[in-house]
């Protein structure tokens, strides 16, 4: 149950709560990611919805061929702070948002046929400085959560066959297809087998094409070896640059966040109250919705002690889950949240006015701990008027 353990680290010496990522299985991660995309012929870009702790990026910036962003805020964010390749990327553009994206970005991608006649002039006095994409929807489902699916029905995201004119695909310089969501390589395999089968020929002439995301490349039982061929061949047939996009596998289990036992209530059964809280800290929880796994914890009736643990918010459904341990739990005990470095930081808020988790980078090489970031007041109240 335990993927990961803060080695070395003095849980009291971290602020309460608090994410904190290990930068030395951030690189671990980053150079497994780069070597596929070097043997397969691909470049590998960070996805920053997934993970934009900038402060790290000087340790996996080597790793890195560039950045994916869904907004202006992040594709200035990776042209300030990772200073390569910059893709971006909406369901739709407003004119404004369109026009400082396009200062700010390498490849640009569009949702529809429709935007991109919308904004043909714009395109056309940007041609020699950008290349332009489309994404398309195979409408073929992988991910079990409709939430995370990008071709659940009446999805919004991307074009499907039926809606693409007629030899359109020779208008634009490449092909972006992101329907994947916490998946190995059948799942890419099966997705790229539907879009050759709805595009066929046309997929030739194409510039680049971008895998999406998805892809949880740094697991340990991933099928690299496989990926690393296909890459070879998708690129060699269609003598096309190829990108993947992937957010969680640079991150994944390189992070936890501390948080700190308040009080103990019962009402059948103990209930355990957190200075931490699912719909502020790990909103993952409420939405994928999944249970995160704690250090030195058990499944319900495992152990000898059973706590549902919450938050401290007002929200009735503010509840991480169901556990066991060892030993009681009482005000002061520190519990640690294992794989909290991706969809935490980026996803967090005040509700109730609740403080964020303070921020440190730990370096389980070295020893090195060092806090980058604490909240307060002013960050809630800077928000709101």
């Amino acid at each position: 149950m335990d993927r990961y353990r803060p080695e070395g680290l003095d849980i009291q010496a971290v602020e309460s709560p608090a994410f904190c990522v290990d930068l030395a299985l951030l690189e671990k991660n980053a150079q497994m990611i780069h070597q596929v995309g070097q043997e397969g012929g691909a470049s590998m870009l960070l996805a920053l919805k997934a993970f934009s702790l900038f402060a790290s990026f000087d340790r996996i910036k080597p790793y890195v061929q560039g950045i994916c962003a869904s907004s202006v805020h992040e594709a200035r964010l990776g042209r300030e702070e990772m200073d390569k390749e910059v893709h971006s990327y909406s369901p739709a553009y407003s004119e404004t948002h369109l026009k400082q994206l396009m200062e700010l970005s390498d490849h640009l991608i569009f949702n529809s046929p429709g935007q991109w006649e919308r904004f043909s002039a714009l395109r056309e006095q940007y041609a020699d400085k950008l290349s332009f994409g489309l994404r398309f929807n195979p409408r073929h489902s992988e991910t079990e959560q409709a939430i995370y699916d990008p071709s659940a029905p009446k999805s919004r995201l991307g074009t499907i066959k039926s809606q693409l004119p007629q030899g359109f695909l020779k208008n634009v310089d490449g092909l972006h297809i992101h329907n994947l969501c916490e998946k190995d390589f059948s799942a890419l395999k099966r997705s790229w087998q539907a879009v050759e089968q709805q595009l066929g020929s046309d997929l030739h002439g194409l510039k680049w094409i971008n895998l999406g995301g998805g892809h949880l490349i740094s697991q340990g039982d991933y099928q690299r070896k496989e990926l690393v061929e296909f890459l070879r061949t998708l690129k060699n047939k269609y003598q096309a640059d190829i990108y993947m996009e992937p957010g969680e596998a640079w991150a994944r289990d390189t992070g936890f966040l501390v948080c700190t036992v308040l009080d103990v209530v019962h009402n059948e059964g103990a209930i355990a109250i957190l200075d931490c809280s699912a719909s502020c800290h790990m909103p993952d929880v409420l939405e994928m919705p999944y249970r995160p796994d704690i250090l030195g914890a058990g499944n319900h009736g495992e152990k000898e002690y059973d706590y549902r643990l919450a938050g401290m918010t007002c929200l009735a459904g503010d509840v991480i889950g169901d556990y066991s341990f060892d030993q009681a739990l009482k005000a002061g005990d520190r519990l640690v949240f294992t794989d909290m470095a991706h969809y935490s930081m980026v996803k967090t808020n005040t509700f109730n006015g609740v403080n964020l988790p303070s921020i440190y980078l730990y370096d389980s090489k070295s020893g090195d701990l060092q806090l980058i970031k604490k909240f307060g007041y002013q960050d809630f109240r800077s928000r709101l008027s």
